[in-house]
């Protein structure tokens, strides 16, 4: 499984890219590298913006696990390791002076499991409508080690992600980062404007 180089969707040309920030943005089930970078005028500027595609076709658009055969909220955490590893050795092909991941519902537990995978690599880390995979992993005694800042937001109005799902994400950020938590009243499964300037300014302050 790899990241199709070809399809990221970059917010500056290559020759402006070498020596600054990066912002990864990971979408969500069944959407597409276009979906996301819609937020990039609403983001810091300094940074370099990366929208990459999911590496599975599924749902008319792409999927970073399949959601065949798996429980909603809990899926093989194998599974997101794999599509996680994609994503790590796609970076390993750049250069950039740090990088933080933003994760929208699927998006953002494929970013969490980023920094299971690979502890003290990401400046920052914002997971929206998204939560963590279930099971211990092998990252985690690092990651409680050193706590690196992760923004999560979600409404109280999302019927996309369960009540488990949510639980379980509640429990382990607070020992597994430095989080901040934002909970927007009657927000579905989306990002408002709200949202939105609470995660620049986030990322702001940790790629500054």
């Amino acid at each position: 499984m790899q990241i199709n180089s070809d399809a990221v969707v970059w917010s500056s040309p290559e020759r402006e890219r070498a020596g600054r920030p990066l912002i990864v943005l990971l979408h969500g089930y069944g959407s597409h590298e276009g979906d996301l970078f819609g937020l990039s005028p609403r983001l810091p500027l300094g940074p370099v913006i990366a929208s990459l595609r999911a590496p599975l076709e599924e749902s008319g658009g792409y999927a970073w696990f399949s959601l065949q055969n798996s429980e909603r909220g809990n899926p093989d955490p194998a599974a997101l390791d794999e599509s996680a590893t994609a994503v790590l050795d796609w970076l390993d092909t750049l250069e950039y002076t740090n990088v933080a991941l933003l994760g929208f519902s699927q998006g953002g537990a494929i970013a969490l499991q980023l920094n299971r995978l690979a502890p003290g690599r990401f400046a920052a880390t914002v997971m929206l409508s998204g939560f963590v995979a279930g099971g211990e992993h092998a990252g985690d005694a690092e990651l409680e080690r050193l706590r690196p800042p992760v923004f999560w937001g979600r409404g109280t109005a999302d019927q996309v992600i369960t009540d488990a799902a949510v639980a379980r994400t509640e429990e382990w950020l607070p020992t597994h980062s430095t989080e901040t938590t934002r909970i927007y009243e009657d927000l579905p499964h989306s990002i408002s404007s709200e949202e939105l300037s609470n995660v620049s300014e986030f990322l702001r302050e940790h790629l500054s």
